[in-house]
């Protein structure tokens, strides 16, 4: 299970990174991978900012081991938009 401290800076961190507004909704989960040859460990972010347009990516780090460094680009944003009819395991 993630440290909650971790996650609470991830957020914050995330929030910051790509100029959200404070009623955007950010998720960071640290997740154990089962997938044949993935890291043992992943941090999945996901946020919806004003446009309502999901936002994520992965950080194959568990949350305490990642920095703001790891973190994609704040122009990224819009290439972080994950459509309404992707729904699988690897994204």
């Amino acid at each position: 299970m993630a440290n909650q401290a971790a996650v609470r800076r991830l957020k914050q961190q995330t929030s910051e990174r790509f100029r959200l507004s404070e009623e955007a909704i950010i998720m960071v989960t640290e997740l154990a991978c089962t997938m044949p040859g993935c890291p043992p460990v992943e941090t999945v972010f996901a946020f919806w900012p004003e446009d309502g347009q999901r936002r994520q990516f992965k950080i194959f780090k568990p949350a305490t081991e990642v920095g703001e460094a790891d973190l994609p680009p704040w122009w990224m944003k819009d290439a972080l938009i994950v459509p309404d009819w992707i729904d699988c395991e690897c994204c």
